[in-house]
């Protein structure tokens, strides 16, 4: 089973060069993503591997604010997620402007986290001894600072050495290979934490308004009829700033730290209000990483409904989210706790379906009927031939196509193939990848 990566957030004031440092760590591997509706091209998130450790690197930037008052509380928020989120935190600040009194109130509320802080002082652009301003920078509190220059690069070597020595002991993460994993994502509001409260039959810890107050993100293990589960919650950051678009960065951020984690995905939306772009964002993210997915109508008790209303519903979400078609939907809620074994029996079906390993034989059983019903393209007389097919991985199901012409392979025949085969082995729920090897590719 593959674990779960440690997660090092980079947090700093404006203009500390946060971003450079970030390209500088994950050494430009930048995803780019396809079009899958509403996935975030923010580059917030990184891979990046340093004496045989991987980890996930999250930039926590992108705060232009207008005032001062607002760099802080957007700062508090930064180290918020950051203490929540992250294995390891990084904080960067600037041999330039020397320490501000940002950074002392940032390093205070990181040094109450107890959570492993490493201090970068970036713009060190000169080789040899730091400059004398280097050593005020012992007055944070945070132990020997690293000079580094990230537009350099000197320095990031003894910078990623500290991270990696403070990343939690590998085989930590292990967990019990039967526990299902389960992230529930969504907007602020839609019913996160009202799910959890009610599925584990107590209040949880809410966040609190007050400015600076914490919570780490609990992870709630529920064990019933149906087996055992882990709930990942990535409730939280409701409130209301000037900065908007960096309070739905955050919750993307989340989101996504959430998904890493899961095997399933419960998209939840507000019965009330509908399907909203910020949906199809968070659902995009969930298809992308190729994770098991559960489409759920949350507050669906308090919605005004006939006979007809739900099946109207259901067609408008299957036009919004035709690009995740294989999810199932389900209309529950989490205050009477209406439809929550059909949510469970449709979780473990999920959770099945995204790890299901099928045999060489019969997938290729399946390729000649569905080769003999429909006939493969031609182009300039030239017809597709598909010679074999071999599931390669799970979570996601993968499998290679090995053919005479890649080219030949149109994406609609691609389809009606994943189509026979979601329908001959029942792989609800859970996306399908297709590799196109021509024969003679290694």
């Amino acid at each position: 089973m593959e674990l779960s990566k440690p997660v090092v957030a980079i947090v700093g004031r404006p203009n500390v060069g946060k971003s450079t440092l970030f390209n500088k760590l994950i050494g430009q591997r930048l995803s780019i993503v396809d079009d899958t509706p509403g996935v975030t091209r923010d580059r917030i998130y990184g891979e990046c591997e340093w004496d045989g450790r991987k980890f996930t690197i999250v930039d926590t930037g992108g705060i232009e604010p207008e005032s001062k008052d607002i760099i802080l509380s957007q700062m508090r928020l930064q180290a918020e997620l950051a203490i929540e989120a992250a294995d390891v935190i990084v904080l960067v600040s600037d041999i330039r402007t020397g320490v501000v009194a940002t950074d002392s109130e940032i390093a205070d509320m990181l040094i109450k986290s107890g959570r492993p802080v490493i201090l970068c002082v970036n713009k060190c652009d000169q080789i040899g001894n730091p400059p004398a301003e280097f050593y005020e920078f012992y007055n944070l509190g945070l132990g020997d600072p690293v000079p580094v220059s990230s537009v350099h690069g000197h320095g990031t070597g003894d910078l990623l050495d500290l991270i990696v020595n403070n990343l939690p002991a590998e085989g930590n993460e292990e967990e019990e290979n039967d526990v299902i994993k389960v992230a529930i994502i969504g907007k602020p509001n839609v019913g996160k934490s009202s799910l959890i409260n009610k599925i584990s039959g107590e209040q949880r810890c809410i966040v609190s308004d007050i400015a600076g107050t914490t919570r780490d993100a609990i992870d709630t293990k529920i064990e019933n009829g149906y087996g055992h589960f882990t709930f990942i919650d990535t409730a939280g950051l409701r409130r209301k700033s000037k900065v908007d678009d960096n309070i739905e960065r955050y919750s993307i951020i989340r989101a996504q730290l959430a998904i890493d984690r899961a095997d399933v995905c419960v998209i939840m939306i507000d019965g009330t209000v509908g399907f909203t772009d910020q949906d199809s964002k968070v659902a995009g993210l969930a298809h992308e990483a190729g994770k098991g997915c559960v489409i759920v109508v949350n507050k669906w008790d308090i919605v005004e409904k006939d006979d007809h209303t739900m099946i109207e519903y259901r067609k408008i979400l299957e036009k919004n989210f035709a690009f995740m078609s294989y999810a199932p939907i389900v209309f529950i809620s989490a205050k009477t706790g209406q439809k929550l074994d059909r949510l469970f029996e449709l979780i473990k079906h999920v959770a099945n379906s995204n790890s299901m390993r099928i045999a060489t034989g019969m997938l290729n059983d399946v390729l000649a009927q569905a080769v003999a019903r429909v006939q493969p393209p031609t182009d300039k007389g030239r017809r597709l031939k598909i010679y074999y097919i071999t599931q390669a991985t799970v979570k996601p199901p993968t499998f290679v196509c090995f053919v005479n012409s890649a080219q030949l392979f149109h994406f609609s025949y691609q389809r009606y193939l994943e189509n026979r085969i979601r329908e001959t082995f029942g792989l609800e729920g859970t996306p399908i990848r297709f590799i196109v090897r021509e024969r003679g590719d290694k």
